[in-house]
């Protein structure tokens, strides 16, 4: 089976480390593996399986060490894994205005030269975007960070790599046949689960989720809308990790809310409109400013160095 080795510069500035937090949201993922400076996913792509390693060496400018598995041609593995971390990653997004923006800003001065680097990550699919936003509904992250853990274990392509059992995120067919008393069994709730199997006997079945990208924001909310258990917050999630509409905020998650009162120093609840004006001063990266909060979080909670 081959395996390569080859070096990728992003755009500067870029932090592994910050832009792999953000993804993985959870030091319990079971998905994307953080370990000892190191990024490690296993990804599934046209039916293959390929295992990734990412690794930032120090250099005045960032420099990438990337390594990967698969049973494909060289050549193709090279383009598979290139083009799965750049887009998971957000390697090639050009963040100058955003610096420009938020230098002349006190209020997001602080966060951004703390975070400095930070890319917008993003998750491979938009199914598998999807599926996260349905489980993570209306519990805590680290409860839906559990259930989307035990999909992959359960149903997800395993394999051995680097000295343990590591697992992919199910493809739709492996979801598609279930009845919901199966994924009950794994901790979902019947909503949850009935809306994803739906989901993914509609992409089995031919619905292409990845054409959303060549939509517009109404039009991608307006198909998302339309598939059971897709309400506002997990179409805007999937607009903003799945599709990487960085002028997205999912002004329904409470925990952002309140994380960004608390950064502001705001008395008072935010409501979904209160935040959209607050908001509007930072356009068009008022999704950016939802990643770096969550790192915010992250550092308080003594996962960031």
């Amino acid at each position: 089976m081959p395996d390569i080795t080859y070096e990728s510069r992003p755009l500067s500035p870029f932090r592994l480390d910050f832009t792999v937090w953000a993804l993985r949201r959870r030091a319990e993922n079971a998905l994307d593996l953080w370990d000892a400076g190191t990024y490690r996913r296993l990804v599934i792509w046209n039916g293959k399986t390929i295992s990734m390693a990412v690794r930032q060496s120090p250099s005045e400018k960032p420099l990438l060490e990337i390594n990967a598995t698969g049973a494909m041609p060289e050549a193709e593995l090279r383009a598979a894994a290139t083009a799965t971390v750049n887009r998971i990653l957000g390697l090639q997004i050009d963040l100058t205005p955003f610096y420009r923006l938020s230098g002349g800003d006190d209020k997001l001065k602080h966060l951004t030269e703390k975070f400095r680097g930070l890319k917008p990550p993003r998750f491979p699919t938009i199914f598998e975007t999807l599926v996260n936003g349905i489980s993570c509904q209306q519990i805590s992250l680290a409860a839906g960070i559990h259930l989307l853990n035990q999909l992959a274990k359960r149903y997800g392509h395993s394999s051995d790599c680097w000295q343990r059992q590591c697992h992919a995120f199910p493809e739709p067919a492996a979801l598609a046949k279930l009845q919901p008393e199966e994924l009950r069994k794994l901790g979902f709730s019947r909503q949850k689960a009935r809306a994803i199997i739906e989901l993914a006997s509609s992409v089995d079945d031919g619905f292409d989720l990845e054409h959303l990208s060549a939509m517009g924001d109404d039009k991608v909310l307006k198909a998302l809308y339309g598939l059971h258990g897709v309400g506002r917050w997990t179409a805007e999630y999937a607009l903003l990790r799945g599709l990487g509409r960085l002028h997205i905020f999912p002004g329904d998650d409470v925990g952002a809310r309140k994380k960004l009162r608390r950064v502001l120093g705001l008395s008072g609840n935010l409501d979904y409109n209160s935040v959209e004006r607050i908001l509007s001063s930072w356009a068009p990266y008022a999704g950016f400013i939802y990643f770096h909060l969550l790192l915010e979080e992250l550092a308080e909670g003594g996962y960031l160095q």
